[in-house]
């Protein structure tokens, strides 16, 4: 496995809190920003881990309404609406 890809997958790689809680760290690309393709893969994995390892995703919609800042953790807190038909 390439560094790169090492670093991409550890980076993906939340803390878990608590149930449904999570935290992520952010990546220093030299903006103060956070990169939103960093916010969508760690919302995805800790949708993934608050669900049976046999589910899919199927589909995930996001909105970017204010720069994360890269310097401070990101904090996912995963609301279950529905889980199943």
């Amino acid at each position: 496995m390439s560094q790169a890809l090492t670093h991409l997958l550890a980076l993906l790689n939340l803390e878990k809190i608590e149930e449904g809680l999570f935290r992520g760290q952010s990546e220093d690309l030299g903006l103060r920003q956070v990169f939103g393709g960093q916010v969508v893969g760690q919302a995805l994995y800790a949708a993934k881990e608050t669900v049976p390892s046999e589910r899919l995703i199927h589909s995930f919609h996001s909105y970017f309404l204010r720069p994360g800042d890269s310097l401070k953790p990101i904090i996912y807190d995963v609301e279950v609406l529905r889980d199943g038909k």
